[in-house]
């Protein structure tokens, strides 16, 4: 679950808690360029208060006006499409002739409402995938229990959205690379941990958002990097550290595994993995020197190429998700 989804399921649940009267709104189809993708949620409430984005802005105020007139989704669920006639699209300001079809929801502060969005926002927490089906004519909700990802999907009668772990970035060393990859990768949405065994280098950690952790390297991946939407790079320069963090994280799920260094540095590595017991699959997984080859030199020049890197990876595995 992305963090604007997380946060629109958050923000829900706290108006629900405060038996507000709410709507879900949620993007099931698109047409042409959306600003948005499907599965994008929104959510307001009775005093107009709203969380999350559908469009960038016209298409929430109209949204949002008859939701609170009682013109959409008073009692049940109700399909709303917009950018149909060019009229609309010009009115509205849909970019491109760009259409989309929204679904929106009523949601009451009720216990088994306020239980059912908790237990979404739990499937982040602990790392687990679960499946949200809304009944499209009564508006009943269930959640059961995902093995992996699964793209939406609606019909007539229902609506089905997978909800679970966030992208997950380990740093191994806390450094100055680590300090502007960390800003990035927290804007692109990954959830950042950056963990060093020094703790001279943890007291001087300057970057708000990521959570800290001094411990040894391996330990640290067998306890962080424990799925497939977790991404490892080791960053100390030392092989000491680095390689205890690649010893563990290549004989693990974890969907990226890099390294900083040089092409000289990483030939080196690679040959002292090597006699680590790891087999030529696992050490094939290890990308090193990490980064998209862009010329980098300086600190924040290679935390963008890692994180341009990253951007890459991540897209390229949700497609083959998608394709499966």
């Amino acid at each position: 679950m992305d963090s604007i989804n997380h946060q629109v399921i958050a923000t829900l649940s706290e108006w629900l808690d405060q038996q507000l009267d709410c709507w879900l709104c949620t993007i099931v189809k698109t047409w042409g360029s959306s600003p948005r993708p499907i599965g994008s949620l929104l959510a307001c409430n009775s005093k107009g208060e709203v969380t999350g984005s559908l469009s960038g802005g016209c298409v929430e105020e109209d949204l949002i006006e008859k939701l609170l007139q009682g013109k959409h989704a008073a009692s049940a669920p109700e399909r709303i499409r917009y950018g149909v006639i060019k009229e609309e699209s010009d009115r509205l300001g849909l970019p491109c002739g760009g259409r989309l079809e929204v679904i929106a929801e009523p949601v009451s502060g009720s216990p088994e409402n306020r239980n059912h969005f908790y237990n979404i926002l739990e499937s982040q927490n602990t790392r687990h995938w679960i499946q949200r089906t809304l009944n499209l004519e009564t508006g009943g909700k269930t959640i059961t229990v995902a093995n992996q990802y699964q793209p939406l999907r609606v019909d007539e009668q229902s609506l089905s959205q997978h909800f679970g772990p966030r992208y997950r970035l380990l740093l191994i060393g806390a450094g100055q690379i680590a300090r502007y990859l960390s800003d990035i990768a927290q804007s692109i949405d990954f959830q950042v941990l950056v963990s060093d065994p020094r703790p001279e280098m943890i007291e001087q950690w300057p970057v708000e958002g990521a959570t800290m952790i001094q411990g040894m390297p391996d330990d640290v991946v067998r306890e962080h990097a424990t799925d497939g939407f977790s991404a490892v790079i080791t960053l100390a320069h030392d092989p000491r550290i680095d390689d205890m963090a690649l010893m563990e994280a290549l004989k693990g799920p974890a969907f990226h595994i890099g390294a900083i260094g040089s092409q000289r540095t990483s030939l080196a590595r690679l040959n002292r993995l090597k006699q680590l017991e790891l087999t030529d699959e696992q050490i094939f997984r290890l990308k090193g020197p990490v980064g998209l080859d862009i010329g980098s030199k300086s600190p924040p020049e290679i935390a963008v190429s890692i994180a341009a890197e990253l951007i890459q990876v991540r897209k390229q595995l949700q497609l083959d998700t998608l394709q499966r």
